[in-house]
């Protein structure tokens, strides 16, 4: 038998979404959800047809009267590992199986929602999962005063029935776990474990794992993580407790996990390892400095 399909068969179906055991990845009880309800009437056009939620009745065989249904609408939010990122579910499809972060204005230009909510005051990041968006918000603020604005948008847009994106963009399938026939064997079988095993898994909390390649002569792989695992304090324990044991253990060739940065996060870290360095210098009883 072939390593690629004794992998295969040791690989549950994707649809098995709490088959991967990922050490910060704890079930979550409904304990811990809320679940928002919200309900608007649709008086926002007049016609024949007026909107879903709108309906003409017949009355002496003519238009008698317009008989207005409310309209109700359940958006459910769930906490992440990252306690700056907030999983809201709006009970409809988000995306087309692919996955959309959008952490400034110029990125979102693409889709009017995400441009929405990232003018929200204290929203820094938007990321669109498969039935889910997260949103990553400033630590100076608190959920209870975003969250409201957010339900909103998010009402709005997904009632409205509007696009995600604008014409000439759109949200396809992830395409960096998509085996191609230059891969090798070992790729093939990484990629297959990161999109059956990994993704299901890691979008359970709010975010996602973006394959970045492979160093066959060191057994390095590399990963980008995004939406709420992005900046989460517990992701280098996701990476090595979790992703990189599972594949270590499957394929033998993969000797470590490395995480992928932006060039924004590498500048922000260098800066907080300034600052570290010298409130230490600062508590030995050096002078205190200033910039």
């Amino acid at each position: 038998m072939s390593k690629s399909l004794a992998i295969k068969s040791l690989i549950t179906p994707s649809s098995s979404r709490t088959s991967l055991k990922l050490a910060p990845l704890a079930i979550r009880s409904f304990a811990s959800s809320s679940r928002c309800r919200i309900a608007t009437s649709s008086a926002a056009s007049v016609g024949i047809r007026l909107g879903r939620g709108v309906e003409l009745r017949k009355k002496d065989g003519g238009l008698g009267g317009i008989r207005q249904q409310r309209r109700t609408m359940f958006i459910q939010t769930e906490t992440t590992p990252n306690e700056a990122s907030l999983k809201f579910i709006p009970g409809v499809p988000v995306t087309n199986g692919g996955t959309h972060e959008f952490l400034d204005l110029r990125s979102a230009l693409s889709s009017p929602l995400a441009t929405r909510l990232l003018g929200v005051d204290g929203v820094t990041g938007i990321f669109f999962g498969p039935d889910f968006v997260t949103c990553s918000k400033d630590d100076s603020y608190n959920w209870s005063i975003l969250k409201p604005e957010i339900f909103a948008i998010l009402m709005e847009h997904f009632s409205s029935g509007a696009s995600l994106f604008k014409e000439g963009h759109s949200a396809d399938q992830a395409e960096d776990t998509k085996i191609l026939d230059t891969d090798s064997e070992i790729v093939g079988m990484i990629k297959e474990l990161l999109e059956t095993r990994v993704r299901p898994a890691i979008q359970e909390d709010g975010g996602d794992i973006e394959y970045k390649g492979f160093e066959e002569d060191t057994g390095i792989v590399k990963l980008k993580l995004k939406g709420s695992c992005r900046g989460c304090s517990s992701s280098s324990v996701t990476l090595k407790n979790g992703i990189e044991r599972m594949l270590m253990h499957y394929v033998p060739e993969v000797q470590s996990v490395e995480q992928v940065l932006d060039e924004e996060e590498l500048i922000a870290l260098e800066e907080f390892s300034k600052l570290e360095a010298r409130l230490e210098k600062e508590k030995k009883g050096g002078k205190p400095e200033y910039v």
